[in-house]
C-alpha cells in the first residue's frame, strides 16, 4: 500500500519571494522559492489534504495529485484557509461533498468566511461537509482507514490544531505547545514543525525554540517549515543537526 506525505508548500505567510520580489536573505536557489504552508497525506487510496493555501491548485497540480477525499485544517488563518474555494471540482469529480475536518473555532470561521462552500446560496449547493474534531477521528474509503489524533498547540492569540498520524506529527503553526499535548509528540518517525525565523517571534516557533523542542521529543526525524526569508536553505541545511532538515516546496518521503 502507498503511503506518502508531501509537504506541498513549506513558506511563511508571504511565501518567498515576497509579491514586491523581497527576498531577505535568500539565496537563488529553487528551494529558497517558498508558497505558502500546506501538505498531503497519500494512505492507499485515501488522498487528504492538510490546509488549503492560497497556492493550493498550483501545489496540487505540480506534485501530481489528481484526487481529494478530505481535507484537515490546522486554524482558520488566511494563509491556511484561503484556497479553499479552489478544492471544488473534486467535489463534482467524487458526486459527494468533500468532508473537512477541523476545531469548532476553525469550523465556526470556515463556515462564516466561506460560507456558500457549507451552506446553499443563490442557486449553489454546499460542497463541504463540516466535521469537528476532539482527540481521534477517522477518515475511511472504501476497506482503508486512516486513524489520526487531533491536540491543541498555542498560536499567539488563538488555539490551532497539531496532528499525528503513523508516527508522524504535523504542527506548522505554533509558539508554546501544552503539556497535555505534547505527550502526544514522543517516539515520532517524523515531526513537521514550524520554525517561522531566527528572532523570537509572538506567535511562531523561531529556530532555537524549534530545536529546544526537538531535543525534549527527540523524534527520528524534524522537518522544519513556514519558514520565513531570513532562514535561507543551505544555511539550515550547513548548521542543523543531522537529524534535522530545512522543508523545501514538494520534499516528500514514505512512511
Amino acid at each position: 500500500m502507498k503511503k506518502k506525505f508531501t509537504i506541498l508548500g513549506c513558506g511563511s505567510s508571504l511565501g518567498s519571494p515576497w509579491i514586491t520580489n523581497y527576498r531577505g536573505n535568500l539565496k537563488k536557489n529553487i528551494k529558497n522559492i517558498r508558497t505558502r504552508c500546506s501538505a498531503h497525506i497519500q494512505y492507499g487510496d485515501i488522498s487528504v489534504a492538510i490546509d488549503t493555501s492560497p497556492d493550493i491548485r498550483n501545489q496540487f497540480l505540480k506534485n501530481k495529485i489528481k484526487s481529494l477525499d478530505a481535507i484537515i485544517y490546522t486554524h482558520e488563518h488566511a494563509d491556511q484557509t484561503s484556497g479553499i474555494f479552489e478544492m471544488r471540482p473534486f467535489y463534482w469529480k467524487n458526486n459527494k461533498k468533500i468532508p473537512v475536518y477541523g476545531s469548532h473555532r476553525t469550523i465556526r470561521a470556515l463556515k462564516k468566511t466561506h460560507t456558500y462552500c457549507f451552506y446553499e446560496r443563490f442557486g449553489y449547493k454546499p460542497i463541504m461537509k463540516p466535521n469537528v474534531v476532539k482527540n481521534l477521528f477517522k477518515i475511511k474509503k472504501k476497506n482503508k482507514t486512516l486513524s489520526i489524533k487531533s491536540f491543541d498547540v498555542i498560536h499567539g492569540m488563538i488555539k490551532a490544531t497539531g496532528y499525528v498520524f503513523e508516527k508522524i506529527a504535523y504542527i506548522s503553526d505554533c509558539n508554546r505547545i501544552p503539556k497535555k499535548s505534547l505527550k502526544n509528540l514522543y517516539n515520532l518517525k517524523y515531526l513537521i514543525l514550524d520554525c517561522l525565523k531566527i528572532k523570537k517571534h509572538p506567535s511562531h516557533f523561531n529556530l532555537e525554540d524549534a530545536l529546544e523542542l526537538v531535543e525534549i521529543i527527540n523524534p527520528k526525524k524534524t522537518i522544519l517549515t513556514n519558514l520565513h526569508t531570513d532562514l535561507d536553505y543551505d544555511y539550515l541545511k550547513k548548521n542543523l543537526p543531522s537529524n534535522v532538515v530545512p522543508a523545501y516546496d514538494g520534499l516528500s518521503f514514505n512512511f
